[in-house]
């Protein structure tokens, strides 16, 4: 049974070693090799919400306003993020992603389509049927 585990910790470690890969090759594909993870998570919360103002960012990050502006200041300089005033009260700001800001807040769901695409190049049909049944059962 220890055998079985072990291997069973083996694929598993290189699965989510091949996610990681192909997580990198977003990031690396936006010319951002140094983005960090709470970058990412900030991007994730502004790209989860329609209009996203500062005050609203550092309420849901639990933050201060000058700790969100001096972010989104790094995002705009990353070509991440941009500032659009709100049509209808010039006095809000919304905090909006570029199309490079977007692809890093979905990097990690998109590197996991990428490993899946891998695995499903990788098996045959009937191979692909099995581990998705299998996959199943556990969850």
């Amino acid at each position: 049974m220890a055998a079985r585990r072990e291997h069973l910790f083996e694929v598993f470690d290189r699965l989510i070693a091949i996610k990681n890969e192909c997580s990198s090759e977003i990031i690396s594909e936006c010319g951002l090799a140094d983005v960090t993870a709470k970058q990412v998570a900030y991007l994730k919360v502004i790209d989860g919400h329609r209009d996203m103002t500062f005050s609203r960012l550092a309420e849901i990050t639990r933050n201060s306003k000058p700790t969100v502006t001096e972010m989104v200041d790094r995002f705009t300089r990353m070509e991440c993020a941009y500032r659009q005033k709100c049509p209808d009260d010039g006095r809000v700001t919304y905090i909006r992603l570029t199309e490079k800001g977007r692809m890093l807040a979905n990097a990690e769901q998109n590197a996991l389509h990428r490993m899946i695409e891998r695995v499903v190049r990788t098996l045959d049909e009937n191979e692909v049927d099995l581990l998705v049944e299998i996959l199943r059962k556990v969850g």
